[in-house]
């Protein structure tokens, strides 16, 4: 049922692919722009998205007949457009009246369960169990909550200079991510 190495080897993977100590820039910039992050709602929602996708994700996405390529495509422009914001210091996404969402969209999704966090889940089922992939995705949002959690005193650690240096580094390589994303699930 449970197997530790199986849970290590899921987490890891989950770990590279949400990323959220690398996007610890953008997460600041977002709660700059929007006052406030949940992060219990956010690693809710986040959590609710992966278990969605490891139970029934490929048979959603068919619902709609949208394949896992134009999913992965479409979640990667929104990664590009972050990245552009933060690079250029510009405004393209607008939150909007509802400040609450923010820890929603663009946070819990795409950022955190974004559609690479996703498709990962639906691909880890080919090789392991789904109690285990459970276990890994438990384990990541604890790191995702944690790190949401902080983000007061890591902006406070980094200082204005040091976040301005990493939001602009770190948009850099949310371009590359979403350009790869992008790449390699287009066929052209």
């Amino acid at each position: 049922m449970f197997s530790i190495d199986q849970i290590l080897a899921i987490a890891f993977t989950l770990f590279a692919v949400i990323d959220i100590v690398g996007s610890i820039p953008v997460l600041v910039s977002l709660k700059e722009k929007l006052g406030h992050i949940d992060a219990g709602k956010a690693t809710l929602a986040s959590g609710f998205l992966m278990v969605l996708f490891l139970l029934v994700g490929e048979q959603f996405l068919r619902l709609f007949s949208v394949d896992v390529h134009s999913f992965a495509v479409a979640g990667s422009i929104v990664i590009f457009v972050i990245g552009l914001e933060m690079i250029l210091g510009l405004e393209l996404f607008k939150s909007g009246q509802d400040v609450k969402s923010g820890s929603i969209v663009p946070i819990a999704f795409p950022m955190i369960a974004g559609s690479g966090t996703l498709t990962t889940i639906m691909s880890l089922k080919a090789n392991f169990g789904e109690y285990n992939i459970l276990a890994g995705i438990v384990l990541n949002l604890l790191i995702v909550f944690v790190v949401l959690k902080s983000l007061n005193y890591i902006e406070r650690l980094l200082g204005k200079a040091g976040l301005m240096v990493l939001r602009k580094f770190f948009g850099v390589i949310l371009l590359a991510i979403a350009v790869k994303i992008f790449k390699s699930n287009i066929n052209l």
